[in-house]
């Protein structure tokens, strides 16, 4: 198998956490979706990474899709329960938590455009979208140590949203905001699987 990525991607992150917590030795490719030498959409018809190469040549993309297919491959560190409600509720989560990430990427590439061209509501929309995300993960979790029953998918997909909110987003205080969130993040962080996978500006 090969990775294609991003190393600022919270999708691609969210991969290769999970390839580390699986002890699933995987070489990684990065490839920036945006640059004009970029060879994604020669594995992807999309354009987007992370993307992941079997060995038989065939691609699987969308990191929801990668990260069910190596919980499955491999029996270390179940990361989707069995449990049919439980699995549910750690995709609801990653859902959340990548629905999160899909706007703030939004705005991210919005704000490269020449300030004339960029649309003030479109941004706007998408900055509720995230406030009413961060809301909901924080109602969610309340107490609790995870974000189900123990350490999931649903904790990495949340860490690497949180992240990436960290990396392009520093004008939003979500740590102060949303205290219960930032002890999960602290905590995640001390896993060596985040530490390794820090994105850099």
């Amino acid at each position: 198998m090969k990775l294609i990525a991003s190393l600022t991607s919270p999708y691609a992150r969210k991969v290769r956490i999970v390839l580390q917590e699986k002890r699933i030795e995987c070489p990684l490719t990065v490839d920036i979706p945006w640059n004009v030498d970029t060879q994604v959409p020669t594995v992807n018809p999309l354009g987007k990474v992370p993307v992941l190469i079997l060995d038989d040549g065939s691609t699987l993309f969308d990191s929801r899709v990668i990260v069910e297919y190596l919980d499955h491959i491999s029996p270390v560190a179940k990361l989707i329960p069995n449990d049919h409600r439980q699995a549910v509720q750690v995709k609801r989560w990653e859902a959340l938590a990548d629905g999160i990430s899909d706007a703030a990427a939004t705005i991210f590439v919005e704000r490269k455009r020449p300030s004339a061209q960029q649309s003030p509501e479109w941004i706007d929309r998408q900055m509720a979208k995230i406030e009413r995300g961060l809301q909901t993960l924080s109602d969610d979790l309340g107490e609790r140590a995870w974000c189900v029953e123990s350490y999931t998918l649903a904790d990495i997909a949340v860490g690497s949203c949180l992240g990436y909110l960290d990396l392009r987003f520093a004008e939003i205080d979500w740590r102060v905001q949303y205290p219960n969130l930032a002890k999960l993040a602290d905590k995640l962080a001390q896993r060596p699987a985040f530490a390794e996978t820090m994105p850099q500006p």
